[in-house]
Formats: structure tokens, C-alpha cells, sequence
């Protein structure tokens, strides 16, 4: 076929994450709530007692109460995603050093594969899928869409989620006070740029909110 010859199949990138920005920003996230929503925490421990868990675990996951038995090793990411669904939080080096994996724990960013999920107990966890407003989008992840804050669009809900940790404590932050907040989350994209344009837009839309 010829490359030149329009055709009503193809989309510019910026179109295309308009139109999928729920999928790319937010990483299959009304996907991911409805199981984590779904289940009683008797139904949670009959489930947690089929997979060998022997740990109890109670804590708040994106607003709602969760308590679960868990093996004592399972990281907080382990628990986000194969226990609750919740699979916008990324595993990439498993290593605690690329930010893919963050979420914020009582309001600081932390990096979910890098620590026990027993070491939640008692807190309050926000994952990417909890700053949806239903169907509707974040500020900040609106801002990441038309900001083209993304490529391959794995790293950004730790991008976003760095961000919102960043933006909850300076609502207004400069330049360089994002370069230096963000510093921890790496993009193998290296779409840098555009991911502080993204911060610095929702700073001045409540993206803290």
C-alpha cells in the first residue's frame, strides 16, 4: 500500500492519546477498581487462605477498607496488582530505583516493590486508579495527556503518581522544584520535557486537588 494514500484508519499520536487517554494515562483503570471493589474481607480471607496466605493485613486502598491475609514476603506492588487488580502500578526493575512502581503511602510517594506490604499496615494507599473521578480524569492526568506527558506510556502512572505526592506538599512548585521531586522516576522514553510541562499545566489547574 501506499504510505502517502490517506487513510481514515490512521490517527495522529496526539489524537490518539486524546481519544485513549483513560487507557494510556490512567493504565486500564476502570478495569482495575471493579475487582477491588468486588470483594467482602470474608470473601478477601477465603481468597488469601486458598493462595497460602498466613498474615493479616489491614489497610485502605484507594478509599475503601481492605483487610486480607497475605504471605508474610508479598510486596505492596504484589498486593495492588495480583491480590486487588489494581494493575496501573507497574513492576519494571523490581529494584526500587526506576519509580514505575509508585504509589503514595499517607500521602508520600513510595516505591511499591520495594517494600513489604505488611509495612502498609494500618495506612492509607492511593494508587493511579484512585484519582479517577468515576470515568472522569484527574487534572493531573488530563494535563498529562494534553501535555503528551508520556511515550510508551509505562512509566506514567508513577510519573503521575511522583507528581501528585510532589504537588499534595507544594501546590505551586517551580521548574526546577519538579526537575528536582521528579528526580526519582526515571522515563527509558526520556520524555522528560514534556512530563514537567505536564506537572507544571496541572499546577496551575488544582492538580493537587
Amino acid at each position: 500500500m501506499d504510505k502517502s494514500e490517506p487513510n481514515a484508519h490512521n490517527l495522529s499520536r496526539r489524537k490518539f492519546l486524546q481519544t485513549t487517554g483513560t487507557g494510556v494515562v490512567g493504565t486500564t483503570l476502570l478495569a482495575g477498581i471493579a475487582p477491588a471493589l468486588a470483594k467482602s474481607p470474608e470473601e478477601a480471607e477465603a481468597e488469601a487462605e486458598a493462595h497460602g496466605g498466613s498474615e493479616l493485613l489491614e489497610l485502605t486502598v484507594n478509599g475503601v477498607p481492605r483487610r486480607l491475609l497475605i504471605a508474610p514476603q508479598t510486596t505492596l506492588a504484589e498486593l495492588l496488582r495480583d491480590r486487588l487488580g489494581l494493575i496501573g502500578t507497574k513492576i519494571t526493575c523490581n529494584r526500587g530505583q526506576c519509580g514505575a512502581c509508585t504509589v503514595l503511602l499517607n500521602g508520600e510517594a513510595v516505591y511499591s516493590c520495594h517494600m513489604l506490604a505488611l509495612d502498609a499496615e494500618g495506612g492509607d494507599v492511593v494508587t493511579v486508579e484512585g484519582l479517577l473521578n468515576g470515568e472522569k480524569l484527574h487534572p493531573l492526568q488530563q494535563a498529562f495527556v494534553e501535555k503528551d506527558g508520556m511515550q510508551c506510556g509505562f512509566c506514567t502512572p508513577g510519573q503521575i503518581m511522583a507528581a501528585h505526592a510532589l504537588l499534595l506538599h507544594n501546590p505551586h512548585p517551580t521548574r526546577d522544584q519538579v526537575l528536582e521531586g521528579m528526580s526519582g522516576n526515571l522515563c527509558r522514553c526520556a520524555a522528560y520535557p514534556n512530563i514537567i510541562d505536564s506537572v507544571l499545566a496541572a499546577a496551575g489547574t488544582g492538580g493537587a486537588s
